[in-house]
């Protein structure tokens, strides 16, 4: 069996960094962000899912979904973001079940997760360790501005989407602060990759 990592953190706090990192150590990443956006393709799941929750006009004229027009909702609304979990969490969580056991060969597996807690697969046991990936506040905001082109305002709102990041630090086996330069946050992933090869 396989250990799973998950990975979560805030918003533009450095999980695809800490992903580069893992890919080139070869442990495999599954990216739930990734599966998120294959089951909102036209005729899959979440997207039939999102067309009759929300109605047509969150769909693009070529039938796609209108990501940008469904974030402005549910990014200022927090009933609508609560709707659009209901009906995509549990699409997601049975695929990404599905992709851990394909990978059940390799001793490590990453799982980059970035709602794990919000998406409740904290009480569904899918990992058997979590990475928080943490930041603080101010610089968090900066790097969400200037990665999405934000204004502060919409920085903001796509942060308290999420829950605290001094939340999930509380619920994390493995906590990282990602302050300084690319080097250093590769180099506090490898003393967690020692602890966890310790534990096994």
């Amino acid at each position: 069996m396989s250990y799973v990592l998950a990975l979560t953190g805030g918003i533009a706090t450095g999980k695809s960094t800490a992903d580069d990192f893992f890919r080139k150590k070869n442990i495999p990443i599954i990216d739930c962000d990734q599966i998120a956006r294959e089951l909102m393709e036209p005729g899959n799941a979440s997207w039939q899912a999102i067309k009759d929750h929300f109605g047509m006009e969150y769909l693009n004229s070529d039938q796609t979904i209108n990501r940008k027009k469904l974030g402005q909702l549910v990014f200022s609304n927090k009933q609508a973001l609560s709707e659009l979990n209901q009906v995509t969490h549990p699409l997601i969580f049975d695929k990404t079940v599905a992709k851990i056991k394909e990978y059940r060969d390799f001793a490590l597996v990453i799982l980059d997760a970035p709602v794990y807690f919000e998406a409740g697969l904290d009480k569904k046991h899918v990992a058997n360790g979590v990475l928080v990936i943490t930041l603080p506040e101010q610089l968090q905001i900066e790097r969400l501005k200037k990665r999405n082109n934000l204004t502060d305002q919409e920085a903001i709102n796509r942060i308290n989407s999420q829950m605290p990041l001094v939340e999930k630090e509380k619920m994390a086996d493995f906590v990282v602060a990602n302050t300084g330069t690319i080097k250093e946050l590769e180099n506090k992933l490898k003393q967690v990759l020692i602890k966890i090869r310790e534990e096994e």
